[in-house]
């Protein structure tokens, strides 16, 4: 979920790519949205598939920011996340500005 903190309003269109850190350490992207209107990507993974590993979630601010002709100190945002109990809701909200994000475990 992203909100766009300095328009007060859900980023939609915006790219997020969710990968798990495999055993070799290596990252594999599992797969890659696109926000909907209200900022939310919701089938990144298939109910059920949700492991306890560690993720990672990249959110492709930069070209959002430039396409709305505004600068974007973070062209990225690498969120690093680990699962430690698969069968609960996990819910990454992103808030975004130009020059600043912050990001939580949300309900």
């Amino acid at each position: 979920h992203v909100l766009d903190t300095s328009l007060g309003r859900p980023v939609r269109g915006l790219s997020v790519q969710l990968a798990v850190l495999e055993p070799d350490q290596r990252w594999v992207v599992l797969a890659t949205r696109s926000t909907d209107g209200d900022g939310r990507v919701t089938d990144l993974l298939a109910p059920g598939d949700l492991q306890a590993r560690m993720y990672r979630l990249v959110f492709d601010t930069g070209s959002y920011l430039a396409a709305s002709g505004r600068p974007a100190f973070y062209p990225e945002v690498v969120v690093t996340f680990s699962v430690s109990a698969p069968g609960e809701h996990h819910h990454v909200p992103l808030l975004l500005s130009p020059f600043g994000y912050s990001t939580y475990r949300g309900s």
